[in-house]
């Protein structure tokens, strides 16, 4: 009983590890995930239309979301794309989303229709908006990832995945995925 136990403790913190050694956050509580990130534009692990990438009108996707925990006083998204080939590409980010949201629209990164408050970080593009998937060869998976925070941030506009990264230490209380992939068509 005590080696079954043991191995599920090792088992734990490995996983933790993992997670913080990949650029992922602990959660408060570690309780389950209950979140669900999810786009009518395309379902998880399947490609990404072209019309929200480079080789399109590289527009922000429609994301919505449920299962937000209680106390969550706003929520940060970022996407990037792990498979690039000089390191992970930082194609958006977004943080103190309104608690009370429950969706980003189509088009919101260009049209500057994000939920009320919302501020946009700097990409890899060198810019504070969405940057489409546009990998230079081969197939890319490009991961949506929205964290439940216990707080609004203190961040100007404009901070990096790296400085929103830093200030949600200790400050999540859920998070969800959504990975699509894409394939240039030349």
């Amino acid at each position: 009983m005590q080696a079954a136990l043991m191995c599920q403790v090792i088992a734990c913190l490995s996983l933790a590890l993992a997670a913080v050694a990949g650029g992922e956050q602990p959660r408060k509580g570690g309780g389950p995930m209950n979140m669900v990130l999810e786009s009518p534009a395309f379902r998880a692990g399947d490609m990404i239309p072209s019309k929200y990438t480079c080789d399109g009108e590289n527009i922000s996707p429609p994301l919505k979301w449920s299962g937000a925990p209680e106390g969550t006083k706003s929520f940060a998204l970022v996407a990037d794309d792990p498979d690039a080939p000089m390191g992970t590409w930082v194609h958006w980010v977004v943080y103190n989303i309104p608690a009370a949201a429950r969706e980003i629209p189509e088009k919101a990164a260009s049209t500057k229709k994000l939920p009320a408050g919302a501020l946009e970080g700097v990409t890899d593009f060198r810019e504070n908006t969405y940057g489409g998937p546009c990998p230079p060869s081969g197939t890319h998976r490009y991961f949506f990832k929205l964290y439940a925070l216990d707080t609004a941030l203190g961040l100007r506009a404009g901070a990096s995945k790296k400085q929103l990264i830093e200030a949600m230490k200790g400050r999540i209380l859920d998070q969800a995925e959504l990975v699509g992939k894409y394939r240039r068509q030349r």
